[in-house]
């Protein structure tokens, strides 16, 4: 095959060979390529094509040559190692380092962990997935930099699901993670090992991802604390994406004030600016306003959240856990957003193609975005993926045919149109909100599930993968911010409340589970 060269810009380099950066097309390639687009082009069309790839051949040959900018790698760090199953409590770290930051700082003192779907320099990085074995990123995502110019310690790269792309804890390379409430139980996904590490004491914080509820899913059955912010809050540079439009990065912790804290870090707070800016909001950080009180604040119990429940315990569970906020001076009432009923749907015709498009054809990245692009882990995904397609999960392969028979035979009709949708399904939300502070509803239609088995069916590793998304998923679509705090515990097993406030407004979501949170410590 004839390769194209170019000759230098550099006087000292004229005429000398370069490794081409493309691969020029031959007229076959382009003969195959008309007849599968049916462009039904003629050989001269084909001839003059084909000639003319040397010229776009030598822009290529020039960008490929021209440094990229990069992401700062700033604190000293060596790769770490594989942890081995007697020193990997829950089976929830992908990788163990020990990366100290600055010597002061919000975060000093505490340790924290990297879900696997976010860069760390030097640290290999799979996101859950055969797929990216081997990939060591040669940045830090911005929320990594943020932790570790705060002064937090991070002790490594917590478990995830296959690419994320699950809301059980089953699905990972690597191998099930456990509940540590109940290990024979799910933790939920997909920022499962996140999860499990924090209610297992074993880091004092960590940061999550969440798409469809992967914060809040792990953080309501283990019991713990995780807050989706409002989308655009938390920079999502570094990490990998699934779809754009429904990515985001949030903090788990044990209790509200640490969940408040890291995310006063990871919104940039320590940077000398109000992560708040877009509303007209105090300019105090979070955990100093957590404490305020929330007399006179209006409640809505949404009740189609309600209604989504499967086991009737964990609604009546959550209701009377919310109506306890009456004790601190807030009024409670139940309240009807009809649409949240169709929010899943909504949120399918958008994440599921979405997905697909962004993550798989666009191998980690996607296109059409301003941004930094980490071309090292888009490099990994598509050799990845070439190479061997059939080591994804069974999640993964169901949305590689989903995605790919939606794009062949509808386009993106149905992800045009939850796209539109989701303009008025916020719009829904909103208008409640502009009477009530905060919405409250379950977290999930059910308790933890037990760990699937060896010999489980497809159709119980696809549902156990996605069937409790119902409530979740709507905050990821519209970007509402959304908390899960524990409102306590069904036969040992926690139960998520969630509680979703106006964009932009974590402060008033955080004092609400806060004041929820001494009501229930009798504090």
């Amino acid at each position: 095959m004839n390769y194209i060269t170019t000759k230098s810009t550099m006087a000292s380099g004229q005429g000398l060979y370069k490794s081409p950066a493309v691969c020029p097309p031959t007229e076959d390639d382009l003969q195959k390529l008309s007849e599968e687009l049916n462009l039904k082009c003629t050989t001269e069309e084909i001839q003059a094509i084909t000639a003319q790839f040397k010229s776009t051949a030598t822009s290529y040959q020039r960008l490929s040559e021209l440094p990229e900018p990069a992401l700062p790698v700033k604190y000293p760090r060596v790769p770490g190692y594989r942890p081995a199953e007697n020193d990997n409590p829950y089976n929830a770290w992908s990788w163990k380092c020990d990366i100290k930051g600055a010597a002061t700082g919000r975060l000093a003192g505490k340790t924290v962990g990297i879900k696997d779907n976010i860069a760390v320099a030097g640290v290999p990085m799979m996101n859950g997935s055969k797929i990216l074995e081997g990939y060591v990123p040669e940045f830090d995502a911005t929320v990594v930099t943020r932790v570790l110019d705060a002064g937090g310690r991070i002790l490594g790269k917590t478990a995830c699901e296959d690419l994320c792309y699950s809301g059980c804890s089953s699905t990972c390379s690597s191998g099930p993670v456990r509940n540590p409430v109940d290990e024979t139980r799910t933790v939920g996904g997909s920022s499962s090992g996140s999860a499990a590490l924090v209610a297992g004491k074993v880091v004092d914080m960590a940061i999550g991802g969440d798409q469809g509820g992967s914060i809040r899913i792990p953080a309501s059955w283990s019991g713990i604390v995780g807050i989706k912010p409002t989308w655009g809050l938390v920079p999502y540079t570094g990490a990998m994406p699934i779809e754009l439009t429904v990515d985001h990065l949030g903090p788990m912790a044990a209790n509200v004030h640490d969940c408040a804290l890291l995310l006063e870090v990871l919104a940039g707070y320590d940077e000398g600016r109000d992560p708040r800016q877009p509303r007209d909001l105090k300019s105090e950080p979070y955990t100093t306003l957590l404490d305020k009180g929330i007399s006179g604040k209006k409640i809505g119990l949404l009740q189609e959240g309600f209604s989504n429940c499967t086991e009737q315990d964990v609604a009546e569970m959550v209701e009377q856990a919310a109506l306890t906020l009456a004790k601190a001076g807030a009024k409670v009432e139940k309240v009807s957003v009809p649409m949240h009923l169709d929010s899943l749907a909504i949120w399918t015709g958008v994440a599921m193609q979405g997905a697909y498009n962004n993550m798989i054809l666009g191998n980690g990245n996607g296109y059409q975005w301003k941004g930094y692009y980490a071309t090292s882990l888009q490099e990994a995904f598509f050799r990845g993926h070439r190479t061997r397609p059939y080591d994804n999960s069974k999640a993964v392969k169901r949305l590689c045919l989903t995605g790919e028979y939606m794009n062949r035979n509808y386009g993106n009709k149905f992800y045009a149109k939850g796209q539109n949708l989701t303009t008025v399904l916020t719009q829904a939300y909103d208008k409640v909100l502009q009477e009530y502070d905060v919405l409250i509803l379950p977290t999930l239609p059910y308790k933890a599930t037990k760990l699937l088995q060896a010999d489980c069916s497809t159709t119980d590793y696809i549902e156990t993968a996605s069937t409790m998304l119902i409530n979740t998923a709507a905050a990821d679509s519209t970007g509402h911010p959304a908390l899960s705090i524990n409102a306590g515990n069904i036969e040992g097993l926690p139960v998520g409340m969630m509680i979703m406030g106006r964009h932009f407004d974590e402060t008033t979501v955080l004092q609400v589970a806060r004041a929820f949170e001494k009501i229930r410590d009798g504090k």
